[in-house]
C-alpha cells in the first residue's frame, strides 16, 4: 500500500469523512464537493481509499483536491480493507463512511453531529437515502427478513432500524474501535450489515434521521442492486458475495436458539432457489457462481467464524425478542419476485 502523505492540521478534526474510491472518476466530484460544502462549519478532514483505479481519478484527486487525504493502494483490496484502512488513520471524534458514488445534503453532517450530541450515547446513524438518478426516497436505513435479506424501511416514524447502508455511515470512532471494524474477509457487501448487527447485540442503538439525506447512484461503484424498466438489475458477482457474505452475518450474529432452525432453512430455500433460476433461465451459471460456492466458503471460514461467533456473543447485551425487535417475518425475496419477477443478473 501506498501512502500520499499531507500536512496534518494541528486542530483535530470532529468528523472524519472516508471515501473508498475505485473507477470513480464520473461521481467523484460530486461526492467531494458536497462533502466541502456542508453547512455547520464543522472541523472535518476527508481521507480517500483508491483501491488500485484505473480510470485516472487517483490522480485527478491528487491534482484537484489539495486537502483530501489520499491512501493509494497498490492492489485491488476491497471495500472492507478500504475503509479499516481509513478508520484506522482518521482523527476525529466521528467517522462517516461515504460511498464514491453518493452525495450529502448540505446540512448532513450538521444533522448527524446534533443527533450524535442528542442521544448522548453511541449509536450508529444515517440518514434518508435517495435515488440519485430518480430523487425518489429508497430508504429511511432498513430492517432484516428471517434470512437476513435488508429491506427498506419507508416508514418516518421509525428511526430504529436493523441496520444503515455503508454508503453512508456514521459511527463515534471510539466504537468503531471497539466493534473492530470490518471482518476484512469479507470483501465487500454485507459488511455494514455485520456492523450493525454487532453493534446492535451489544446494546448499541442503530438508527435512521427523518431530515437531511443523501443521494446515491446505486449499484455505480459495484454494479447491480437496483431496479431498472422494473426488473432489478444485479450481477453474478454481487448476488454471489451478497448470499455468501449474508450466510457469514447469520451464522454469526443469530442468537444461539435460533441459529440452527434458521440455517437449515435458509441453506434448503437457497438450494431451491438456485437450481429454480438455473432451470428457468436455462444457465447453469446461477447455479455454481452463486450458490454451489456457499458451502465450501463456510467451510473455508470456518475456525473465523466460530472465533468471531464466540466474541460477539458473548459481548451480546440484547435478549431473543429484542433482537428480533428489528426483523419482520415475511421473507423480502418473495416481495420482489411478486413485483419485479425473477432478477436480471448480468
Amino acid at each position: 500500500m501506498g501512502i500520499d502523505s499531507k500536512p496534518m492540521n494541528p486542530v483535530p478534526p470532529t468528523v472524519s469523512v472516508c471515501i473508498a474510491n475505485y473507477n470513480g472518476m464520473a461521481v467523484i466530484d460530486d461526492c467531494l464537493r458536497s462533502v466541502l460544502g456542508q453547512q455547520g462549519d464543522i472541523p472535518i478532514e476527508i481521507l480517500v481509499h483508491d483501491d488500485a483505479s484505473t480510470d485516472g481519478s487517483a490522480a485527478y484527486i491528487r491534482e484537484h483536491y489539495l486537502d483530501v487525504v489520499l491512501i493509494e493502494s497498490d492492489a485491488n483490496v476491497g471495500f472492507c480493507i478500504a475503509n479499516n484502512r481509513m478508520a484506522a488513520r482518521a482523527r476525529g471524534q466521528f467517522v462517516l463512511l461515504l460511498n464514491n458514488d453518493a452525495a450529502l445534503f448540505p446540512d448532513a453532517l450538521q444533522s448527524l453531529l446534533l443527533e450524535s450530541k442528542r442521544l448522548a450515547y453511541p449509536a450508529i446513524l444515517t440518514l434518508p437515502q435517495y435515488d440519485a438518478t430518480t430523487g425518489t426516497l429508497v430508504d429511511w436505513g432498513c430492517l432484516l427478513d428471517p434470512f437476513y435479506n435488508p429491506v427498506p424501511n419507508l416508514n418516518p416514524n421509525r428511526s430504529d432500524v436493523a441496520m444503515v447502508i455503508g454508503a453512508c455511515l456514521w459511527i463515534p470512532k471510539s466504537l468503531w474501535d471497539e466493534l473492530e471494524g470490518f471482518p476484512e474477509w469479507f470483501g465487500s457487501i454485507a459488511e455494514d450489515m455485520y456492523l450493525c448487527c454487532r453493534a446492535r447485540l451489544a446494546g448499541y442503538a442503530v438508527r435512521a434521521l427523518a431530515v437531511s439525506g443523501y443521494r446515491h447512484w446505486q449499484g455505480k461503484s459495484f454494479g447491480g442492486n437496483r431496479v431498472v424498466g422494473n426488473r432489478l438489475a444485479t450481477t453474478f458477482r454481487r448476488r454471489a458475495l451478497s448470499e455468501r457474505n449474508k450466510t457469514f452475518v447469520m451464522v454469526v450474529t443469530c442468537p444461539t436458539s435460533l441459529l440452527l432452525l434458521l440455517i437449515f432453512c435458509h441453506f434448503t430455500l437457497l438450494m431451491v432457489e438456485g437450481l429454480l433460476l438455473s432451470l428457468l433461465k436455462r444457465d447453469s451459471s446461477f447455479w455454481w457462481s452463486i450458490y454451489a460456492p456457499l458451502l465450501p466458503s463456510l467451510w473455508h471460514r470456518c475456525a473465523a467464524l466460530k472465533e468471531l461467533r464466540r466474541s460477539v456473543q458473548n459481548q451480546r447485551r440484547l435478549n431473543v425478542s429484542q433482537w428480533l425487535a428489528a426483523f419482520r417475518g415475511y421473507p423480502y425475496k418473495l416481495e420482489m419476485l411478486a413485483k419485479h419477477g425473477w432478477p436480471d443478473v448480468r
